[in-house]
Order: structure tokens, then C-alpha cells, then sequence
């Protein structure tokens, strides 16, 4: 199923065009990445979908729904979170602190559950309603997920990811290394329960052995069912984690494919990729 689906895109910076026409595709539950030099117009396809950046023409299509020139919370309020190209963490709030603003836009709503009679009976629960009863004793019941259980539940998760950050959750952002900055500004955009997670130049100014332990994270929630949408120049570190990939170069695709074509392909990779570090 496409969960994001770009045609034909146009951005201009006043009488630049910096993205020429641009087509390309998400799959749900998929690792997507957009691969390139600086300057080839990754990060303002990034910034186009999220709202920052007007389309000049073409569509961008999110979950069945038309998303082109959104305001960007409600680009947000639709699933689409961002961790952004240099972090932009707020240095003078803790840790938790940065995290709670990634939840802004969480909101309570309900859940049909199927519990047995005499667990469904349980006040814990917060019935609200029971629908019906089967011939096996099972009660369909809605249950009410607060806001702040929400809250309670991605932090868990957050914290399951980045330990790091569970152990400074009280620090300023400001103390905390490149790596950690980048693990909260991921973390901070996890905690809005992300269908779509953007993340422009995770890898950035960061030495080989962190970048790797991102790179495994990002991995990792991808499988947990996170579609993941990256920008990177660090092609190689990249191709090893996605299932699909556009190679982009001043403002056009000039390749996609699995990572695996793309990697056979050795006049793509000397012309686009570079050598591998």
C-alpha cells in the first residue's frame, strides 16, 4: 500500500527551481531514502512535504489525501513527523522536556478490544461500551486510551530505543553529544506516533561508530512498523538499511531502484555514489 506518493513535483526558491519535476513513491512499512550530493534538493523535498516549502506544481499525496502546501501542524496532525537536517533540539530544555514537545499532537481516542467476561468486567478497563458477546465467552469492548497513557507509552518506547536518553532525561539537551542530540531529535518526532518518519541527514557531523548505532535503530523501528522516509549523502551506510531508493542530483532522479540493483551498477556509482568509505 503507498503511504506517500509524490508527482511531478516543483519547488522554487524565488526564481530557482530547486526540485524539477519529481516523482516518487512510499511504501507503507518501507525504509525509503533519497540519496545525494549537498545541493541536490533532497532535504527541500523534506521540508516540501511538511509544509515548509510551497509546491510550485505537482501533487504530494499522503494516506489517500492531497497534503501539498498544508500548513505544517497539519501536516503534523496527519502522522507526518519530522526530525530535521541539524537537529534544531531545544538546548536549554532537559531531555524529557524536548520529548514532550513531540507529543503536542497526541490526542485520547478509542479501541475495540476483545477481552473475556470476566476480564471485561474489570473496572481498569474504563468500558465505555460493550458491543456484543460471542459463543466462545469473548466481550468486544471500546476502551478509552488517554492522552497521557499515550504520553506514558511512547516515552517507554523512545527510552527502549536511545537507553541513553532515559539515563540523561534530566540533563539540559545542550549537554548531551552530536549522537545524543541526534537520538533525541528522532526520539522527540517518535513520540508523536509517526505513520511517516522524515529524517534529513540523520548521519550528519557524526563519527562512523555512532552513525552505525543510529542506522541500526532506524533499522529497528522501521521493522516495528514505522515507515521511514531518510535523506542522506552517506549512501553506502544507507543502502544497507532501505528497501528502495531515489539518487537525486540537482534537483532531478536521475536513479531508483532496491539497493541491490543500484549496488551492481558500477558506472551509477561511480557517477552518483563516490567510493565507499
Amino acid at each position: 500500500m503507498t503511504l506517500l506518493e509524490i508527482n511531478n513535483l516543483v519547488v522554487n526558491y524565488g526564481p530557482i527551481t530547486a526540485v524539477k519535476g519529481v516523482d516518487l513513491k512510499v511504501e507503507k512499512g518501507q525504509i525509503v531514502a533519497i540519496l545525494g550530493a549537498n545541493g541536490a534538493g533532497k532535504s527541500t523535498i523534506i521540508r516540501t512535504i511538511c509544509g515548509v516549502n510551497k509546491v510550485a506544481s505537482g501533487t504530494i499525496t499522503f494516506d489517500g489525501e492531497s497534503i501539498a502546501n498544508q500548513a505544517p501542524y497539519k501536516v503534523n496532525k496527519k502522522g507526518v513527523m519530522t526530525s530535521p537536517e541539524g537537529r534544531l533540539i531545544f538546548r536549554d530544555l532537559t531531555v524529557e522536556e524536548n520529548l514532550m514537545t513531540g507529543a503536542y499532537s497526541l490526542k485520547s481516542y478509542k479501541v475495540l478490544e476483545e477481552k473475556p467476561v470476566e476480564t471485561a468486567k474489570d473496572a481498569s478497563l474504563q468500558v465505555e461500551k460493550t458491543t456484543n458477546k460471542d459463543d466462545d465467552g469473548i466481550i468486544k469492548t471500546w476502551r478509552k486510551v488517554t492522552r497521557a497513557e499515550r504520553i506514558k507509552n511512547n516515552l517507554e518506547r523512545v527510552y527502549g530505543y536511545f537507553p541513553i536518553l532515559k539515563e540523561r532525561n534530566k540533563q539540559k539537551a545542550s549537554t548531551l553529544s552530536g549522537g545524543e542530540q541526534q537520538m533525541l531529535a528522532i526520539g522527540r518526532a517518535l513520540m508523536g506516533d509517526p505513520k511517516l518518519l522524515l529524517l534529513d541527514e540523520p548521519s550528519l557531523g557524526l563519527a562512523p561508530l555512532i552513525i552505525k548505532d543510529i542506522f541500526d535503530i532506524i533499522k529497528a523501528i522501521a521493522q516495528e512498523g514505522t515507515t521511514v522516509l531518510i535523506v542522506e549523502q552517506n549512501a553506502f551506510q544507507t543502502l544497507k538499511i532501505c528497501d528502495y531508493a531515489y539518487l537525486m542530483e540537482l534537483g532531478t532522479i536521475k536513479a531508483e531502484g532496491e539497493p541491490e540493483v543500484l549496488l551492481a551498477d558500477s558506472n551509477l556509482i561511480s557517477a552518483y555514489l563516490g567510493e565507499q568509505k
